[in-house]
């Protein structure tokens, strides 16, 4: 990784009261504490509960021993927790945060400051764990927004990097840093990647070329493959680098540094939506689930008849998506469902709701891997890595990684309506050769590429950004983004079903996909269970709470309710430093939507029997399975053939309903939009055939295009897209009409 800024984030007083917050979140348990100010005491009878609760789950020799530590690990054990931090405040923080992050800090550690906050003279940091816990717990009903969005934003961000760093949790959990399953071939495609000689910015190297793509991912890769193979001359770039198989995947730690946009921490400005993006080599399909899904009809005519691009009803746009998942062998035919799937399948079934299992592009065969969200290591996953982009450099496409590209560039000329695009430049940084770690800063070097034909393919949220740093001006660039927001459900069950195994989503509720008869409405499916990606993301209660639900995820299940968003945000860079900013708020229609896929999820998992069932409403506890007790006189409606009209449930759904999912953490991994298509540049930022309005030589191909949300993973449409795009190109340059 690019290493660490050698100035620290936070001065040592701020240190002492974050690390103080962050102990609170996850502290240190123990009977007789010597200091509370570092520990959490708790009476024997607790103590004991606790642990007897906690070890009945551990399959280990040593269980007493383990859980002893395990609730005697503090948040800030381990020094990668602070560095972690430290990172993510130097590197991806951008500066209205880090000031208001501070702001905060300072003023927590002042008398004034702290009365203000916690209703108590003391510093923060001078008062005791237990005393804090309940100032933070507190925070998460005041009537102040912000001290509201500082409850979730620092339990949330300290819950997440102890997941990452505890040596304790993963032993718990016996949760393995690797696939259970076996590696893939030891064989793999050996790409090979442009080295530049050295240049300063007086004087870069020059490289010419036919067509310069920006960006690796699965629109650059498509269009890649589909202008080499008509004879052009294509040099892919992309600032990410590139992890083989064997390096994958990789650790949960390290992962989201090395393979997302932001190191993973990207956020709208409101804090309402965290947005996972990939960054590497590959771009999204590197990262993403294997699901690939064509677009909906009913998209596709929403396409054609509401922003007139009637090429998306046409037979040729069938074709592009057909070739696309023949290339990758999508299909359902060697699924095999794992706990969380089977019960999405099954519980429709009972309830006689719409579900179907999800197509994936695993070429026929079985994939049975929950964690590629850090990278296949199986070469199973057949994205743009398998592909197109070794097919693209079987044809004579060239492949430059870690090259951050300034700006787009274009011929001086006098008429300023029509641009001609003659090429990129940008800074290329090579590998540290001695430890293969990309992104090191070692003898960057300024590159201009010279080329005809510039394609963007930076994704949703940089393209907007590259764009604007270009000098282009159309007002709708970085307009209509859509995000898919979803919010989370889990489940308890009786026994260990080790989550993190198996296809993470291979199944599909579609029964709630249109519920205003507009084509919008919810998906019902499984999520990623990896630790830090699952657990930090529900309401944190107590700190011992916060150990015990942790503990359970060998257990647990997880799923989200998926809206296609009607109403969109923008994409823009930073005033002060450029870098990537979202201006996202998930809009009320949206949320009553996300809203009623939680609630029929709620019922899903009921009736499949789960033993707990718990939402990411923080105002909302768990609801957990009653069992009949005379003696208490505890009488269930319905036992061993539970139904969604059973009394106890019901009650608990309606206070679901009725809390809403106003103050509820919302995430993202898919990003569209924010350069869509249209019929002209006073709606839209590109042409039906994918050229920036106003420009001659310059496209786009990624989802960015998208004229609405696609309901769907947009993987699939945004190649079929790009493919589209690219014939045209290839037929435009070459004269010979492109075989469909």
């Amino acid at each position: 990784m690019a290493p660490l800024s050698v100035r620290p984030a936070l001065t040592a007083e701020q240190w002492d009261i974050f690390s103080a917050i962050a102990d609170t979140v996850v502290p240190s348990f123990s009977l007789q504490a010597s200091n509370r100010l570092l520990q959490h005491p708790l009476s024997r009878e607790i103590h004991e509960a606790a642990c007897r609760r906690l070890q009945q789950g551990v399959d280990s020799e040593d269980a007493q021993e383990l859980i002893a530590s395990y609730l005697g690990e503090k948040a800030t054990a381990q020094q990668d927790f602070r560095e972690s931090i430290n990172r993510l405040l130097t590197q991806y923080c951008h500066d209205d945060a880090y000031n208001k992050l501070t702001t905060v800090l300072t003023a927590l550690n002042t008398r004034a400051g702290a009365l203000l906050l916690t209703g108590y003279s003391s510093p923060l940091d001078c008062l005791p764990v237990s005393t804090r816990e309940r100032i933070i717990q507190r925070w998460s009903t005041s009537l102040v927004p912000v001290l509201r969005q500082l409850h979730v934003s620092l339990t949330s961000l300290s819950r997440l990097y102890w997941i990452r760093t505890s040596p304790t949790l993963g032993r718990t959990l016996s949760f393995p840093r690797i696939p259970a399953h076996p590696k893939g071939p030891e064989t793999f495609y050996s790409f090979n990647f442009l080295q530049i000689p050295s240049a300063s910015k007086s004087n870069p190297v020059v490289l010419q070329t036919d067509v310069v793509i920006v960006g690796s991912g699965c629109g650059g890769a498509v269009a890649a493959k589909t202008l080499a193979e008509a004879g052009l001359k294509v040099i892919v770039v992309d600032k990410g680098s590139y992890w083989s198989p064997k390096h994958l995947p990789r650790s949960e730690l390290d992962g989201f540094n090395e393979l997302f946009l932001n190191g993973g921490a990207m956020q709208s400005d409101d804090n309402g939506v965290a947005v996972l993006a990939g960054s590497t080599w590959g771009g999204g399909g590197t990262v993403n689930w294997s699901a690939s899904i064509q677009t909906q009809g009913f998209v596709r005519r929403e396409w054609s008849e509401k922003f007139g691009l009637t090429h998306f009803t046409s037979a040729a746009f069938q074709a592009d998506l057909d070739a696309i998942c023949e290339r990758m062998g999508v299909g359902t035919s060697a699924i095999e469902h794992n706990k969380a799937n089977r019960v999405l399948l099954e519980g429709a079934r009972r309830l006689g709701w719409a579900a179907k299992p999800v197509p994936q592009n695993t070429a026929g065969e079985a994939h049975y891997c929950g964690y590629c969200t850090l990278g296949c290591g199986s070469c199973g996953k057949k994205g743009p890595t398998e592909t197109f982009l070794p097919d693209a450099a079987r044809a004579g496409a060239v492949f430059i990684e870690g090259f951050k590209v300034r700006n787009v560039v274009f011929e001086e000329s006098s008429d300023a309506s029509e641009r001609v695009v003659t090429g990129v430049e940008g800074v290329w940084t090579p590998r540290d050769n001695q430890s293969g770690a990309p992104g090191a800063a070692n003898d960057p070097c300024e590159v201009i590429i010279k080329a005809s034909k510039v394609i963007i393919a930076a994704g949703t949220l940089a393209t907007p950004v590259l764009l604007r740093r270009s000098g282009l001006t159309n007002p709708h660039i970085g307009r209509h983004l859509h995000l898919h927001p979803v919010s989370f459900v889990g489940a308890v069950w009786d026994q260990d079903v080790r989550p993190w195994e198996g296809g993470i989503l291979t199944s599909v509720v579609t029964e709630f996909e249109n519920l205003d008869h507009q084509g919008y409405g919810a998906k019902l499916e499984s999520t990623t269970m990896l630790p830090s990606l699952f657990l930090p993301l529900f309401p944190w209660r107590s700190g011992l709470q916060f150990k015990e639900f942790a503990a359970k995820m060998k257990r647990m299940t997880g799923y989200i309710s998926l809206a296609r968003d009607r109403y969109g945000g923008r994409v823009y860079p930073d005033p002060k430093d450029g870098r990537i900013r979202l201006q996202y708020v998930t809009s009320q229609y949206d949320r009553t939507h996300i809203l009623e896929g939680v609630v029929r999820l709620a019922e899903l998992l009921y009736v499949q029997g789960a033993r707990e069932i718990f939402t990411a409403i923080p105002s909302v506890d768990s609801f957990v399975r009653p069992t009949p007790d005379p003696e208490s006189k505890v009488h269930v409606t319905s036992n061993d053939t539970p139904s969604v009209n059973d009394v106890e449930f019901g009650a608990w759904l309606q206070r679901v309903r009725k809390a809403g999912l106003s103050d509820t953490l919302m995430a993202s991994a898919h990003q569209m939009g924010s350069c869509r298509m249209g019929t002209s540049a006073s709606t839209s930022v590109v042409d039906p055939k994918g050229r920036v309005w106003g420009t001659t030589g310059l496209y786009i191909c990624d989802a960015s295009v998208f004229p609405s949300a696609s309901g769907v993973n947009p993987m699939v449409t945004c190649m079929g897209i790009s493919r589209g795009i690219a014939r045209q190109i290839a037929e435009e340059v070459t004269g010979v009409r492109a075989r469909l």
